[in-house]
């Protein structure tokens, strides 16, 4: 089974007259890029969620944001007013630069804004802590949810072109004998067009011509190809997600493929090749996305 890289997942939560949203976005991403914009008290517990975040979610760019809004008009909240004037003025000068009026609903507008509002207690209690902490799982299994569900989509389209890897791959043997025989005849064409046929000798031609057609044999790379196309189908079909492990085995795949195609010397396998090099490609781009 694998993951996508890509997920969504958002939850709210009623608590102590505050209504508190949590939203988390993730993208494709090499290492674990964490991004956290978090309202009120809860930035002392950012550590904590980073930790939450970076062990549930393993990799990816990560966008968390946790806004608290209150909904009872209690009195427990003061305004900011040096970031209420801040916004105020960004507000009127993005307008300038678009030349568009200022909106008629500005205070409202920045009312609704992280951080106009703070709190008069900043500790946040164990019990209500617990609460938002197990809101933040939720979201985060949501996100995983996404993840499986789009890695479900991304596992067939790839076992689709590996397969079809593995077809063009079996297409190929039709063409060997004609291919060797091809060799041959090239070979003594320009030997009798270079040398009378007196002169040839037949035991050096025959050790020279199964010398140049070891060579040239692909045997080993189609046997090899077969094996890491049968081992990728294994790994991807894993209960866990491995798309680093995925990349590697498309890099030997690769390599077989590309082999094959300096050693052909035939037209009707360099077009084969060409098909799994384009199905390959394919196959790399959907692994960017992978867990």
């Amino acid at each position: 089974m694998i993951k996508s890289m890509t997920g969504f997942g958002k939850s709210s939560i009623e608590l102590a007259g505050n209504k508190i949203t949590i939203e988390i976005k993730s993208l494709n991403c090499k290492q674990t890029e964490l991004n956290l914009r978090i309202s009120g008290k809860y930035k002392a517990k950012e550590a904590e969620i980073r930790s939450e975040l970076a062990k549930m979610l393993e990799r990816g760019k990560i966008d968390f944001f946790l806004t608290v809004e209150n909904t009872n008009g209690s009195n427990n909240n003061s305004v900011n007013k040096v970031l209420v004037h801040k916004y105020f003025e960004d507000i009127e000068l993005l307008a300038k630069d678009l030349n568009q009026p200022v909106p008629s609903d500005i205070i409202s507008l920045i009312l609704r804004m992280p951080d106009v509002f703070s709190t008069e207690n900043k500790d946040v209690e164990e019990d209500e802590w617990n609460f938002v902490l197990a809101a933040i799982k939720e979201t985060i299994e949501k996100l995983n949810i996404f993840r499986i569900q789009e890695g479900e989509i991304l596992e067939k389209d790839i076992n689709s072109r590996i397969y079809l890897i593995s077809k063009l791959l079996a297409s190929i043997d039709k063409y060997e004998v004609e291919r060797i025989n091809t060799i041959k005849t090239r070979i003594n064409k320009n030997l009798s067009d270079l040398f009378s046929k007196e002169t040839i000798d037949r035991n050096r031609f025959e050790q020279e011509l199964i010398y140049y057609l070891e060579k040239i044999d692909i045997t080993e790379e189609k046997v090899r190809l077969k094996k890491h196309c049968e081992y990728f189908a294994e790994t991807i079909s894993d209960k866990d997600s491995n798309g680093k492990k995925l990349g590697f085995i498309t890099q030997e795949i690769g390599r077989e493929i590309n082999t094959i195609g300096s050693k052909a010397n035939d037209v009707s396998i360099q077009k084969i090749v060409v098909q799994m090099k384009d199905e390959l490609e394919k196959v790399k781009e959907q692994l960017l996305n992978i867990l």
